[in-house]
């Protein structure tokens, strides 16, 4: 008879509390996740909090900075839910700040990157979750995932090396303004050669 596999320990923490680890997210996005949110009952959402983990380091400053999950954080926010469940992968709370930073760096846990695709200080980030930017090409990569124009992948932040993408190719204008149109132009662009570079690229594999 198989074993069930032991629930990781987790933390509890007040979620205007914990650090961002990006200067952005897609506020579009936000808005979705807020909707889907609305619609859940009592139940539902307390099943939601309790299967979505808030990956977490702590700093030197002994706050928590989550690596991921920071649209899902924001959107909570927004519809003043107050604390989360956290996992904490690594304690970085006795080391200087500018080794914190390296390590955060060196294991992908941080995106120093502006809302023009502009790599910034890690003073650039933000101390809340709610001073986040918006990064319409963000919002339209989560969008166009949704959609099936590239598959989820693992590598961190691969939405926003497909924002980055897109941000060379489409007008600030243009997607600023979402629709099916913007849609179907992404996902031409997203099925191309020129991105099968990108992780999760779905496109037809030529010769």
């Amino acid at each position: 008879m198989s074993m069930a596999r032991p629930r990781p320990q987790l933390i509890t923490s007040k979620l205007e509390k914990l650090h961002p680890t990006q200067l952005t997210v897609g506020m579009a996005e936000v808005a979705v996740k807020r909707e889907a949110w609305t619609k859940l009952k009592r139940k539902e959402r307390d099943a939601a909090l309790d299967k979505h983990w808030f990956p977490c380091v702590l700093g030197p400053d002994e706050r928590y900075y989550i690596t991921d999950h920071h649209h899902f954080g924001l959107a909570l926010l927004l519809e003043e839910v107050k604390n989360v469940s956290l996992l904490m992968l690594k304690d970085l709370s006795f080391v200087e700040r500018s080794t914190f930073w390296n390590v955060m760096a060196f294991n992908q846990w941080v995106h120093p990157y502006d809302a023009r695709g502009l790599r910034r200080t890690y003073e650039a980030i933000p101390r809340r979750i709610t001073d986040l930017q918006d990064d319409p090409y963000r919002s339209l990569a989560g969008m166009l995932r949704t959609a099936g124009g590239y598959a989820k992948d693992a590598t961190p932040f691969s939405e926003f090396l497909w924002a980055d993408f897109f941000r060379s190719r489409i007008g600030s204008d243009v997607v600023n303004q979402p629709n099916a149109k913007l849609l179907s132009k992404a996902m031409g662009l997203a099925r191309s050669q020129e991105a099968r570079y990108l992780p999760g690229w779905v496109g037809p594999i030529e010769n």
